[in-house]
């Protein structure tokens, strides 16, 4: 009699190979116009007026305006951390465009220019920067956010936190909202947090903006996912993938997930794919020492400020003079705000102590003492 081992006889129980094809299948992220300025979502376009289209994209050349004064300050020594955000304009700001003043935003490190249009006025911004305490001030605002959070993917926990509240308020119409990079995800906060909002159906909305890189880490090392939204099925929360470099694609599908949280359907996760074109920050980062020429020129050629100007330019509403005059408005308004920021009380020892707690402890009064008698003199 031959032996068989019966195990070559018999189907498998479970085809862990097809369950791994189909998870790795592609997945194309919505757009409504390509890389070349083309409509590829005409029904989307047609929604938005000729002013409406100008605003945006006056809103992202005043990010870029930004970016780059905010660079040349940390140069010169007039502002302190700060997190480049070149190439992430319409991911940040078609995002911000879908919520209300009302909402409210927890905002990491690189999303300063989300928090400003939000209503963070720029010079505190900027004091933000420097490490001021007024920089965290939001009292005279009445800002419904947080200040920018630091730990990677903190914020993503406290805004589940938020959206409970909401919830647990019975708020009409308010969702919390808030970013991470695709590093963010990496982070197990990041997990807790929609894993809290998905169990207690809370309505918030969190925003992955995939740039490409963990400061140096490429996003293919950190995670085996295809997407990093589908990391929401894991929380049994709705996902969806934007090309981030569409700010009509971006602004439509954050007011959708806005919309759906609103109405008490939960959370929703969203992936934007984009692409920091400098550093991760400016402590001495250098991206030529883990990006190639020859990755980022894609990224450079397919500029979200290019792709809108060049379907506004075609519809005779934009040009590289109107462009100009905006840019000397915002600088100027940029101006302005460093003045206030440089008009700012400077900080004494003694307040760094008198903020540490709200009730001083016995030894830091006698320490205030201390120094407030230095600093009289």
């Amino acid at each position: 009699m031959q032996n068989t081992d019966a195990s070559e006889n018999r189907s498998s129980f479970v085809d862990f190979a097809a369950i791994k094809d189909e998870m790795m299948s592609n997945q194309t992220p919505l757009q409504v116009l390509d890389g070349h300025g083309k409509i590829v979502n005409q029904a989307v376009f047609d929604q938005y007026s000729d002013t409406e289209l100008v605003d945006m994209l006056k809103l992202m050349v005043w990010e870029r305006t930004l970016h780059q004064r905010s660079n040349a300050l940390t140069r010169q020594g007039r502002l302190g951390f700060y997190a480049p955000t070149e190439g992430q304009e319409a991911s940040e700001m078609g995002a911000q465009l879908a919520f209300k003043a009302t909402d409210f935003l927890l905002p990491a490190y690189r999303d300063i220019p989300q928090l400003i249009q939000h209503g963070l006025p720029t010079w505190k911004a900027f004091l933000w920067s420097r490490g001021h305490v007024l920089g965290n001030d939001y009292e005279e605002e009445h800002l419904a956010a947080m200040p920018p959070q630091i730990i990677i993917g903190a914020q993503y926990i406290q805004a589940a936190g938020v959206a409970l509240g909401i919830k647990k308020n019975k708020t009409e119409d308010m969702v919390a909202y808030t970013f991470t990079g695709d590093g963010g995800t990496s982070q197990g906060d990041f997990y807790e947090g929609i894993n809290f909002a998905g169990a207690y159906q809370v309505p918030a909305v969190f925003i992955i903006q995939n740039n490409g890189y963990a400061i140096s880490t490429p996003r293919h090392v950190q995670t085996a996912a295809v997407t990093l939204a589908q990391k929401g099925m894991a929380a049994g929360i709705p996902f969806v993938q934007v090309d981030g470099m569409d700010i009509l694609a971006v602004r439509e599908a954050a007011k959708a997930a806005r919309e759906y949280a609103a109405a008490g359907n939960g959370p929703v996760l969203i992936e934007t794919l984009t692409f920091r074109f400098g550093p991760h920050t400016n402590a001495g980062d250098d991206p030529k020492r883990y990006r190639t020429p020859e990755e980022e020129q894609p990224w450079f050629d397919n500029d979200p400020l290019i792709r809108l100007r060049k379907v506004l330019t075609e519809k005779g509403v934009w040009s590289e003079e109107i462009e100009n005059a905006y840019i000397d408005d915002v600088k100027a308004e940029i101006k302005a705000a460093v003045a206030q920021a440089d008009a700012a009380p400077k900080q004494k020892i003694s307040d760094f102590l008198k903020n540490v707690f709200e009730e001083p402890t016995p030894d830091i009064v006698e320490q205030i003492a201390i120094f407030e008698a230095k600093e009289a003199k």
